[in-house]
């Protein structure tokens, strides 16, 4: 399953839970944000908007870390370090879709504004801490 992803932890990038995902910022100083993801068995997927800071900095400099806590167990996390290894526009709203349906029971997303343009992210994790 995921390069550096404990087994004991791996259950939870099924769950819908919640990451926080950190960029570094042009000055090098982080940036981070409550985001939905999926795990597709190798990488962790992710969706946001077309010129967001998150979108600018992972185009920027491809190094991230997602935290993530487990919505059953408050004192049990995974923390995983890695690398953006594609950024793409295509299947990117039927990417968004698909997590609106994970976290909120929705068949399409909600909070897509006109002219909004979706990017979907896969992230290589390389290292990872948890407890």
């Amino acid at each position: 399953m995921g390069q550096g992803i404990p087994d004991s932890h791996q259950d939870m990038l099924g769950k819908a839970a919640f990451g926080h995902l950190a960029t570094l910022n042009p000055d090098g100083s982080p940036q981070s944000t409550p985001i939905w993801f999926e795990f597709d068995g190798e990488n962790i997927l992710i969706n946001s908007s077309k010129g967001r800071w998150k979108d600018r900095n992972m185009r920027r400099d491809s190094r991230v870390a997602l935290s993530i806590i487990d919505p059953d167990n408050a004192y049990r996390y995974l923390e995983v370090r890695g690398r953006v290894v594609d950024i793409t526009e295509e299947g990117a709203l039927d990417h968004i879709n698909k997590l609106a349906k994970m976290y909120l029971g929705k068949d399409e997303y909600p909070f897509l504004q006109p002219g909004e343009v979706r990017v979907k992210y896969k992230i290589a994790p390389e290292h990872s801490t948890s407890m």
